[in-house]
Parts: structure tokens; C-alpha cells; sequence
């Protein structure tokens, strides 16, 4: 009996491709010696990644269809825009990053925020995916998003804000919006860019994008992270320099190749061809989560499926951008692979929760639920 719920709840195909992205970080982690205050990252990783799994196997078994509520998402919804108002005077702040401190855990309101953005979303797309061209939908559902973004953004955390921001921008397309209506979105998102760049960006938010448009120009100061993740990427070469001899990493050139450079570290001693692999794994675990979101019961856990699977692709893009010189630098970990326990436990949270949807999910063809989805 319980072999066969665990068959029929769980994906293993997604746990099959998660694995070695695990891996992956704890062995760029094992090749270099960093220690903090006497943490051992590869260690303390090891334990981050048994619980996370552990969150993850117990949300497969819970009945999450009380998320369907709205009394319950609008008070999760609540609950964490407080948090995210209480970090700005008992949180800690590192660079771009701010969290709890409880000791041995820290706990990051921002990772959290973007799974009840997501589900906050998905209800209200679920319930007016027929009437969803109205554009009056745009400005609600934006409201949703935009008080956590500036309260993530005011932290200062721009990565996170900006994984915020695509969330809501990745569920307003796939959730049937008209096409002229998306004209005035980029307009929209244009402006607020701009008013962001005048009255919110820290000056050192601005020197980082100016950075990404010319890397080179400040090599010793705001450029520095991009230009030593550019090398360390780029002297990997091929083949890589093989496992331990990452020079950029172990000699410290490259900053915090344990968390946000650890795709620039591990491309170094794989080189393309580990960085290529690497990047299928993404690609694999992308599909199996999409492949779960369109057997979903109803338009709810379709949406939640689409959204956690815009959340993953947004933390890929972003952070694996960065590393290649391609985006902006941020503080924003890469899914499965960073080291950091509040991040990774959010994910298998995540991935958790859709599966236990998995239960209730429908075997109607699949061309027939997305017409459905989308309301033609």
C-alpha cells in the first residue's frame, strides 16, 4: 500500500534529476577549503539536504486543497508581508540578503514569500481565467506582487525582487492576457524601471547594473565580482581543470563561490562540458514540474505548477546570468546547487506541495486541459 502511494505521489524522474545537481554543489563545495567562523559548507550542506528531503516527502503526504481558500492564502499572504516589515529592525542583513537569525538556522521571509505569491496568484487566476483579458486583472494581481517586491527590494535585495517580479509577469502570460494588453505591461514595467533607478536603487545597485553593461570598466571595485566570475568560467575551458584545481575558488579570487558564484566555481574545474550537463538537469527538472502542472485537478494547481516552475527558471536565468557576465550581479542563489539551508528547504517546499496535487490529479488529454486553461 505504501509503495504504491509513493509511486503515485511522487515524481522520481524529478528526484532522479535533482540528485546529481545536489551532488554537483556538494562536490564544488568538498574541492575547495572554506571555512567561516569554523562552518564547514560541505557538511553543514549534507545536513541542509536531508531535511529539505525530509519537507519534501512529508508535504507529498499532506492534503494541501485547504490552499484553495482564500481566508487562508490571504492571511499566509499577511503573515509574511509583516515578517518581511519586522526584518528591517530585528532581521539581519548581509550585502543583498536578509534573514532571521535563530543560532544554527537562519530563515529568509523573501524565499518563502515567492511560494505564497505564487499560490495567492493562482487563485485569483483560477477563479477569472475566463474574464482574465480584462485589464483591470493586470493592476489587481500586480498589487499582490508589488507590495513583497518593494519590501524585498528596500532590503536591499534586488535578486529576490526581481525572481518576484517575473513570477507575476510568467502567471500573467500564461494565464491568458490580450496581447495589447502586454504592450502596456512592458511600457509599465519601463517606467517603473526608471522610477526605481531615480528613487529606490542604492547606489551600489546602479554601479552593478552600469557594471553589466561594461564589466571591465571598474575591474578593482563594483566590477570585481563580474570579472572573476567571467574568468573563472571562462579558464575552465573545455574540459575543466578537473576536480580541486578551480584556482579562482581555492585561491579566493572568486567571492562566495559556495552560494552565489558556485555555477562560476564548478564551471571551472568542469568546464563546458560539466556546465552543459548541469544545464539539462535544469532543463529535465523543468519539464517533469510542467509535466505535473498539466495533469493538475483544476486550474489551481495547473497555475501553481506553471508558477513554481517560473520560480525555478527565474533563480536558474538570473543567477547562472550573472556568473557568465550576461546579467547584473545579485545576491540570489542557484536552485539545488548553493549552499544555504532556508533557500533549499523553500524549494523541496515547493516541489512538496505539488506533488501532493499529484493525488488529485486528472487523466483528461492534455490538449483538452489547456484549452481549458486558457479558456478557448
Amino acid at each position: 500500500m505504501i509503495e504504491k502511494v509513493f509511486k503515485r505521489r511522487i515524481d522520481w524522474m524529478l528526484v532522479f534529476f535533482i540528485f546529481p545537481i545536489m551532488l554537483a554543489g556538494l562536490f564544488t563545495m568538498k574541492s575547495f577549503t572554506l571555512e567561516d567562523g569554523g562552518i564547514n559548507f560541505f557538511n553543514k550542506q549534507i545536513t541542509w539536504i536531508i531535511l529539505s528531503f525530509a519537507v519534501f516527502f512529508i508535504f507529498s503526504f499532506i492534503d494541501f486543497r485547504f490552499l484553495r481558500r482564500t481566508d487562508v492564502l490571504v492571511t499566509l499572504f499577511l503573515i509574511f508581508c509583516v515578517l518581511l516589515v519586522i526584518l528591517f529592525g530585528l532581521g539581519r542583513i548581509k550585502g543583498a540578503q536578509s534573514w532571521f537569525s535563530f543560532g544554527v538556522f537562519s530563515f529568509q521571509p523573501a524565499d518563502v514569500m515567492k511560494l505564497v505569491l505564487i499560490l495567492i496568484l493562482s487563485k485569483y487566476f483560477s477563479r477569472r481565467h475566463v474574464e482574465i483579458r480584462d485589464i483591470k486583472h493586470i493592476f489587481i494581481s500586480g498589487l499582490y506582487a508589488f507590495v513583497p517586491f518593494v519590501l524585498i527590494l528596500l532590503q536591499p535585495d534586488f535578486g529576490s525582487a526581481m525572481v518576484v517580479f517575473l513570477i507575476w509577469f510568467g502567471m500573467i502570460l500564461v494565464s491568458g492576457i490580450s496581447k495589447k494588453h502586454l504592450f502596456f505591461v512592458f511600457l509599465s514595467g519601463t517606467l517603473i524601471f526608471i522610477s526605481l533607478w531615480f528613487f529606490a536603487f542604492a547606489p551600489y545597485q546602479k554601479a552593478r547594473i552600469m557594471n553589466f553593461i561594461n564589466p571591465f570598466a571598474d575591474v578593482h571595485n563594483s566590477g570585481y565580482n563580474a570579472t572573476q566570475s567571467t574568468i573563472a568560467v571562462g579558464s575552465g575551458q573545455v574540459l575543466g581543470k578537473g576536480l580541486g584545481f578551480g584556482t579562482q575558488s581555492r585561491l579566493k579570487f572568486l567571492p562566495e563561490p559556495q552560494s552565489d558564484f558556485i555555477f562560476a566555481a564548478f564551471s571551472e574545474e568542469w568546464g563546458f562540458i560539466g556546465s552543459s550537463f548541469i544545464l539539462l538537469l535544469y532543463g529535465l527538472v523543468i519539464w517533469r514540474i510542467l509535466n505535473s502542472a498539466l495533469l493538475g485537478a483544476s486550474n489551481f494547481e495547473m497555475l501553481f505548477g506553471i508558477g513554481i516552475a517560473i520560480f525555478f527558471m527565474s533563480h536558474i536565468l538570473i543567477n547562472i546570468g550573472m556568473n557568465l557576465g550576461l546579467l547584473p550581479i545579485t545576491g540570489i542563489p542557484l536552485p539545488f546547487m548553493s549552499y544555504g539551508g532556508s533557500h533549499l528547504i523553500t524549494e523541496l517546499a515547493g516541489l512538496g506541495i505539488l506533488m501532493s496535487m499529484r493525488k488529485y490529479s486528472r487523466s483528461a488529454h492534455r490538449d483538452d486541459m489547456q484549452n481549458e486553461f486558457l479558456g478557448v
